[in-house]
């Protein structure tokens, strides 16, 4: 039994849309967006390409509050910003981010992040269960979110020699 496939809306004809690029937001605690910003400079060799600030809007403010801070990580951009005092709770049950980097020092990368402030999560770890069948271990960073440094990922169904 066929049944015809109805989107949001209905049945109409809905424009192409292509995208030209992902930047995921990491959300921080205010006044901390600065800190962090530093933090994946030395912990990841982020590189700051721009950043959008709001002047201090109350006497007690040391900073002024990060809008959005424009970073470059291993060929990818990501945005860090300071959470509003109005804006929507970030950290909701039931969601969550994990991001990953590879490297071909899995070691050495989890070393620079605990120097920079991160903290390790448990052991690295090799096999089926990490990343496709390579190396892989945690890092939380001071604000929170879990980064998983990575050996590069073998191809899903390459046969080893």
């Amino acid at each position: 039994m066929a049944q015809e496939e109805v989107q949001n809306g209905g049945p109409e004809k809905v424009a192409e849309v292509s995208f030209t690029a992902l930047k995921p937001q990491l959300m921080v605690e205010a006044p901390k967006a600065a800190d962090a910003v530093q933090f994946y400079k030395s912990a990841f060799g982020a590189v700051e390409a721009g950043r959008t600030v709001y002047p201090k809007r109350k006497a007690e403010q040391e900073q002024p509050h990060v809008l959005s801070a424009q970073l470059e990580l291993a060929g990818s951009t990501i945005l860090v910003s300071d959470i509003a005092d109005n804006s929507t709770p970030v950290k909701t049950e039931g969601t969550g981010c994990v991001l990953c980097l590879e490297t071909d020092d899995v070691e050495a990368a989890i070393a620079k992040a605990v120097s920079a402030g991160g903290v390790a999560e448990g052991e690295v770890t090799e096999g089926d269960g990490a990343c496709c069948g390579g190396r892989v271990g945690k890092v939380k960073d001071p604000y929170g979110y879990v980064w998983l440094i990575c050996s590069p990922a073998k191809k899903c169904g390459d046969a080893e020699a």
